[in-house]
């Protein structure tokens, strides 16, 4: 049986669309904060705030920190410090219509 090479990414299923958390998918919805095309909610990241738990907070599901990391241009998510303004979609809905 063989695997597939998504077999272990990153997923987001909202309804009956599934979307995989690639690099490729990442840009998609970082240039859609940035042109304004993805509504989003800024939120200044305070001392001991992982994103995970800002994607539970959000979403009801802390799988979906890097949907965060991409929308906030973070490209190594697990060390983000203080203070770093989190770009938070406003809904995962949203998201899926850009990819």
């Amino acid at each position: 049986m063989a695997l597939s090479r998504y077999q272990f990414t990153k997923r987001i299923t909202v309804g009956n669309k599934t979307i995989i958390g690639t690099n490729r998918t990442s840009k998609k919805i970082y240039k859609a904060v940035l042109t304004g095309n993805l509504p989003v909610t800024n939120y200044t990241l305070k001392e001991g705030e992982r994103l995970d738990t800002l994607s539970f907070q959000a979403y009801g599901n802390g799988s979906y920190w890097w949907v965060l990391a991409a929308a906030s241009g973070i490209g190594w998510p697990m060390q983000v410090p203080p203070g770093t303004i989190i770009s938070l979609p406003k809904s995962l809905d949203a998201v899926i219509k850009f990819l």
